[in-house]
Order: structure tokens, then C-alpha cells, then sequence
């Protein structure tokens, strides 16, 4: 499938430690976009950062966290991510959901095909 033109994107940003039941928040949330149909989902593990709690999480080895920033990024149309939305509502008791305008450009391959 080969999408173009205005999208939006949906970055949830979480803890590495925060969970859903006995499964990873970030895992959680993929699988819900996945059984939504979105176009697609990538969890991106962050090397420092801090939140609301003013917690420094790192990878710095005299501070090794266990609790690294995570940031899960679901890109699809402005229709189907507000739809999604409400998968969210309760699995969240912290972190941050930000909405952002996209323009997507699939480039394609040297036969025309994407």
C-alpha cells in the first residue's frame, strides 16, 4: 500500500517500565494499531530524557536507567488516527500523546514502484 500527500502523526511518549497487565505499555499500544489497521507503528527507544517527574532516565553507565524513554510513532490519515485515539484512554495514566500535520512522500523505486 502506498500512501501520499497530508497525514497526521500520533507520538506517544512512555516509559520503558510502564505496562499494561503483564505486557510493555509501547507493546501494547503497537498491537492495538496493528488490529486497528493502522498504516503503520515503530517504537523508538530514546538514549536520555525527562518528563513530567523531572526524572532523568539514561544510558549513561554511571546512571544506567532501567526506565529509558520510549516514543511510539503511528502515521496515518487524520481520520483514522483521531478514530484511534480512544484506544489510548485508560492504558495512560502518564505520558504524552502529541498530534503533528505530515506530508508523506513515498519515493519510488527505479522501475516506478514504491
Amino acid at each position: 500500500m502506498r500512501i501520499e500527500g497530508p497525514h497526521k502523526r500520533l507520538t506517544i511518549f512512555v516509559g520503558e517500565s510502564d505496562r499494561h497487565g503483564h505486557k510493555s505499555l509501547a507493546e501494547e499500544i503497537v498491537h492495538r494499531a496493528h488490529a486497528a489497521g493502522m498504516a503503520g507503528a515503530t517504537v523508538f527507544r530514546g538514549v536520555e530524557g525527562f518528563g513530567v517527574s523531572n526524572r532523568l532516565h539514561t544510558t549513561r553507565i554511571l546512571s544506567l536507567s532501567d526506565d529509558l524513554p520510549l516514543a511510539i510513532v503511528i502515521v496515518d490519515s487524520e481520520e483514522r488516527v483521531r478514530a484511534f485515539l480512544p484506544e489510548l484512554d485508560g492504558l495512560l495514566p502518564k505520558g504524552l500523546v502529541v498530534l503533528d500535520d505530515v506530508e508523506i512522500h513515498s519515493p519510488s523505486g527505479p522501475e516506478g514502484q514504491g
